[in-house]
């Protein structure tokens, strides 16, 4: 049982002691501002920065689980997507609606942070477009939004209906529209009313003339037993309240974007430390930060551990397929249907399932991902050996088992590890997601990158990912040497 005892001890590693309770854990979404925010109470707290977790429904899930105890959250966003109340509701009635969940909002942090839409100011000026109604006279104009804002009820759908407009939006990446939109590639975008590009590419934010949007006042959402359990850390957590204004928080968020600074270094600028002068990200020196080793362990063990587990599984599954035909298509079936389900959608089921984020989901995930290549190659394999072959082995008086182990399945060993590199190198992509719940690995670098819209930084988490996709592939390649024989 030396195996299960390894694969405890890797899943101790990765978990990098998420039982220890003694810690306030926050978690963050996935872009500029909530990052920073999240380092700020991080370093109030003494508490646990678990950053870059993904969108509402996952920090949401997370919270509610008990993985995290607190994330900044605005109130709009509480009140349209967490409790759904209708109109501009006040902080206590939010509570009201929240406190059904076990959960609590508070520590109003000093600033509101409102969705709005922008344009380059040329081009506006150009249509004369002021205002989100006069978009209705340009229906030729290109959107790229959010995933997160075409989906919310405060966001596209609602604002669609509210000033009837009729045009077709598409989905980009909110640091990627940035440069999008200064391209000229994108008339409108979906804009934080703090962003720190806003100035740096002359965006003009439309006037909300039929007051769609609501006010985003950045708190902090919490399980409503946090001031209790974490006392002292709370009182200091609480302390921020009314620290932070928007010309603040832009400058902070001006340093992580445009300055090149690290958000640990921008969080910084709320004490009163001085950044740096601007200065561009060096691939080299980001691809070897103090993080790198830490994040190739992560990543390795995430590969590592999940592949085996599903060599166990699907290994078995094949041959149960080749050698019940009728059961065949629910197996193979059944594992492509899961190969079809995004990534962060299954993250977020498994999230409420397990009651935690991290390591735990994450290798559940990367298991079930890697149960389809194996297991069909087994199967494939199975089914493809000769029958002269089988009356062979019949003939010489073997049992089924035995032909399997030794006729069947030797002859499918290099189908078989074929399936399993396949997996493998699957599998060391995929986990670059994980990193969206907090179980670290290159993605984190990957996510980062993306808040930021730094391509040194996405670079130091996609060229270590692909080398050791390279690196994979080749030892699998010369496992298949030596274990299978010359024909």
């Amino acid at each position: 049982m030396r195996w299960r005892g390894a694969a405890l001890m890797a899943l101790a590693l990765l978990a990098g002691g998420a039982g220890a309770d003694e810690r306030l854990r926050i978690g963050s979404k996935r872009f500029t501002e909530s990052y920073i925010l999240g380092e700020i109470v991080a370093r109030a707290s003494g508490g646990e920065h678990k950053p870059g977790l993904g969108a509402t429904g996952i920090l949401l899930a997370a919270l509610k689980a008990g993985a995290i105890d607190v994330y900044p959250e605005y109130t709009g966003t509480i009140a349209a997507e967490v409790v759904h109340l209708a109109g501009k509701a006040t902080l206590e009635e939010l509570n009201r609606a929240l406190a059904r969940e076990g959960l609590a909002a508070g520590v109003p942090l000093g600033f509101n942070n409102s969705y709005a839409l922008a344009m380059r100011e040329e081009r506006a000026q150009a249509l004369a477009i002021r205002r989100i109604s006069d978009l209705v006279r340009h229906p030729r104009l290109s959107l790229g939004l959010s995933q997160e804002f075409l989906g919310r009820a405060d966001g596209w759908p609602g604002l669609k209906h509210a000033y009837g407009l009729p045009h077709a939006a598409g989905g980009l990446d909110h640091g990627l529209a940035y440069e999008a939109i200064a391209a000229g590639r994108l008339d409108v975008m979906d804009v934080y009313s703090t962003d720190a590009k806003i100035e740096r590419y002359h965006l003009r934010l439309l006037d909300d003339d039929r007051q769609f949007f609501p006010r985003y006042d950045a708190v902090l959402l919490y399980r409503v037993d946090v001031p209790r359990r974490f006392a002292r850390a709370w009182s200091a957590v609480s302390a921020l309240e009314g620290r932070i204004d928007e010309r603040l928080m832009m400058r902070m968020n001006a340093a992580a974007e445009l300055e090149g600074c690290s958000f640990a270094e921008a969080a910084a600028l709320f004490t009163g430390a001085d950044s740096t002068a601007p200065r561009q990200r060096a691939f080299l020196r980001t691809l070897f930060a103090p993080d790198f080793w830490r994040l190739t362990r992560e990543h390795v063990l995430l590969v590592a551990v999940s592949l085996a587990a599903a060599i166990a599984l699907a290994i078995p599954l094949g041959v149960a397929a080749a050698k019940l035909p009728a059961a065949a298509q629910a197996i193979l079936g059944a594992l492509g249907i899961i190969q079809t389900i995004p990534a962060l959608a299954l993250f977020a089921f498994l999230i409420a399932l397990v009651g935690t984020i991290g390591a735990v989901p994450a290798l559940l995930a990367l298991f079930l991902y890697a149960l389809l290549p194996i297991a069909r190659n087994t199967h494939a394999a199975l089914v493809g050996v000769s029958r002269g072959m089988r009356q062979a082995a019949m003939a010489l008086g073997l049992r089924a088992r035995e032909r399997l182990w030794l006729i069947e399945l030797p002859l499918a060993l290099p189908s078989i590890l074929a399936g399993i590199k396949t997996s493998a190198v699957i599998n060391v992509g995929t986990a670059t997601i994980a990193a969206f719940i907090g179980a670290g690995g290159y993605g984190e670098r990957i996510a980062s990158g993306l808040a930021l819209n730094d391509n040194a930084t996405l670079l130091a988490g996609a060229v270590p990912a692909a080398a050791l996709a390279l690196v994979v592939q080749a030892l699998f390649e010369l496992v298949e040497r030596r274990l299978t024989p010359p024909r």
